[in-house]
């Protein structure tokens, strides 16, 4: 059982799929819901402050290196799309807007991509922070409903 947190946790750490990948994961794992809801919240956040705090620097250094540029291109052209959709449509809202583009589970909108464009934009180290952390519980909520089937009867 040990195996499967771990492999949970792990997938909550992975760029794009996040936690939004591994609670389902975890659901097909059959482990407790809320063990793994909070397994995967901290596995998602984990990496967070390290993209703060380093990835723009990374990837401004990598992009022109001959083995690693495209990646390292692709992820600042990504950050930055994503920094400017959100400084677009929030203006002063930043804080909301990033806790919305992290919280709702569409591809390419987690802490990862959010964490990246807050850093691009400037924003302050704990704004950023607790707007991740409150988007990846709201995003974590809502993919533990989707994983136990609450919305069913929708479909």
């Amino acid at each position: 059982m040990l195996s499967k947190y771990l492999i949970v946790f792990f997938i909550s750490m992975v760029p794009l799929v996040e936690l939004r990948g591994a609670i389902p994961v975890s659901q097909g794992f059959d482990l407790p819901i809320i063990r793994s809801y909070i397994i995967c919240i901290v596995g998602n956040m984990l990496p967070v402050p390290v993209i703060y705090l380093f990835a723009r620097k990374f990837l401004e250094w990598g992009q022109d290196k001959k083995f690693i540029g495209g990646i390292c291109s692709f992820f600042l052209v990504k950050g930055q799309k994503a920094g400017e959709k959100l400084e677009e449509k929030a203006g002063k809202g930043l804080f909301v807007a990033l806790f919305l583009f992290v919280g709702i589970p569409l591809p390419g909108t987690g802490a990862w991509t959010g964490t990246l464009a807050a850093s691009l934009l400037d924003m302050k180290f704990r704004d950023t922070v607790i707007a991740v952390m409150a988007g990846v519980l709201f995003a974590g909520l809502i993919m533990m409903a989707l994983s136990m089937g609450v919305f069913s009867f929708a479909g």
